[in-house]
């Protein structure tokens, strides 16, 4: 990430011909919100005097006590290269604060950033996340509305021209390397229609900014070649769901506290202790990672996804997978994250599961080597693995029973988000749906 202070800012949108700023946030619900500004505004912000009304978005405050500020972050400065045909436009990323100038409570970057101060009571540094989001493309049809109709039936690693999204994710690519991000792998996935695009690990803050600033591209870039990119779980029946899979490591300085090359598998008490944290804390915070209706439709045996609270150096149905890399580049993966989690509050509830497992010393269970998805459920009792909630509902139940994962929300967010995905459950629950009626409406 680039290091700006106020004048860089204010001598690059000069050079560059800047024509509109956008001052970005993300709501509860992971929504990625902006406010657009001329240049004639720029000082003002900068000076984080731009105030904003708090009770039009999603959890965030009351009428009578709507008033926010957004405070820009400097060195999330970039230029969206896409725009520059109308008039250039660059962005910001804003942390949310009250009148005072102190972090709202409700804003889920100033959350994360809450949770890794606790993080750095411990001693450690940073907390590293690499990414892997996987999406969709479905075609336009002539009123530029999303159709079911993939734009291709490739397969996992298929080159054109049975990958036809190939042009597509190139493009992406080449917008994201423009505005500084280091991309690492670029290709199809295993469903027809399916993509995933890999970027370079970095600090858990600046990985959250690049996630929305991935999803904000990818949505752009796809709607120029006809196509529809959603990040939806599982939007077709019978094919894989859409993962985020989360490579996670713990640094102290330039110390990777995760390796330990005189340890089994070279993972270090530290590593497994928070593994054995995640694995205590996975069914508190599925709500979080797995935040739609739709996400426990990917969450099944069958199609790669984890549903199975375990962890395996060896093979992928596990909920966390070692990655065979070691050094620095030792790291657990949590597969059971999903493109729809808001990331700022997945890595905060993440991270707190995994401290927690520190502070108190948890040992995880014994490794799991076979493939889960064929073992009996008088199997899965002997080895003493739980299943991953199996609906939001469920999932909401065992968050309100995780006094660790609230905190880690805080008050604010853990309630506004609460009562938002029951909402959403119950507006699931009563409606009748094609399924219903398909079954039914004959035989009864």
């Amino acid at each position: 990430m680039s290091k700006y202070t106020k004048e860089d800012v204010k001598q690059i949108v000069k050079e560059k011909g800047v024509k509109f700023i956008r001052l970005q946030f993300t709501d509860i619900l992971g929504t990625i919100k902006n406010v657009e500004i001329p240049l004639s505004q720029l000082d003002k912000a900068l000076d984080n005097k731009m105030m904003f009304d708090g009770s039009s978005i999603e959890g965030f405050v009351r009428i009578e006590e709507s008033d926010m500020y957004l405070k820009p972050d400097l060195d999330t400065f970039v230029i969206f290269p896409w725009t520059a045909e109308k008039g250039k436009v660059a962005r910001l990323i804003c942390d949310v604060t009250n009148p005072d100038g102190t972090p709202f409570a409700g804003d889920p970057r100033s959350n994360l950033k809450r949770v890794l101060k606790n993080m750095e009571e411990l001693g450690f540094t940073s907390f590293n996340l690499g990414p892997e989001p996987e999406f969709f493309l479905f075609k336009l049809d002539e009123k530029g509305e999303p159709t079911m109709e993939l734009n291709d039936s490739g397969g996992y690693f298929d080159l054109a021209p049975t990958d036809l999204g190939e042009n597509c994710r190139r493009d992406i690519v080449l917008e994201l390397e423009e505005m500084g991000f280091e991309v690492e792998a670029s290709h199809h996935e295993v469903a027809p229609g399916q993509h995933e695009i890999d970027f370079k690990y970095a600090n858990a803050v600046e990985a959250c900014d690049n996630i929305q600033t991935f999803k904000l591209v990818v949505k752009t870039i796809a709607r120029k070649h006809g196509l529809h990119a959603t990040f939806m779980p599982k939007p077709l029946f019978g094919v894989n769901g859409s993962g985020m899979h989360a490579n996670l490591s713990l640094f102290s300085g330039n110390k990777n506290a995760f390796w330990d090359e005189h340890a089994d598998l070279q993972l270090s008490e530290t590593a497994r202790q928070f593994m054995a944290g995640v694995m205590k804390h996975a069914r508190g915070f599925t709500a979080v990672t797995n935040p739609l209706v739709n996400s426990y439709k990917r969450l099944v045996p069958g199609y790669e996804a984890p549903c199975y609270i375990a962890w395996s150096a060896r093979n992928r149905s596990p909920l966390i997978r070692i990655p065979a890399s070691r050094g620095l580049s030792t790291r657990i993966e949590l597969r059971s994250v999903d493109p729809s989690a808001n990331p700022y509050l997945a890595m905060a509830v993440i991270l707190e599961a995994g401290l927690d497992g520190i502070r108190n010393g948890l040992t995880p269970p014994a490794a799991v080597d076979r493939n889960i998805y064929v073992m009996s459920a008088a199997e899965l009792k002997e080895n003493g693995i739980a299943n991953l909630p199996g609906s939001l509902a469920e999932a909401l139940s065992e968050l309100e029973k995780d006094e660790v994962i609230k905190g880690a929300l805080g008050e604010h967010i853990y309630s506004n988000f609460k009562e938002a995905k029951e909402i959403e459950f119950d507006m699931f629950r009563i409606a009748v749906h094609p399924w219903e009626r398909e079954q039914y409406i004959q035989m009864y």
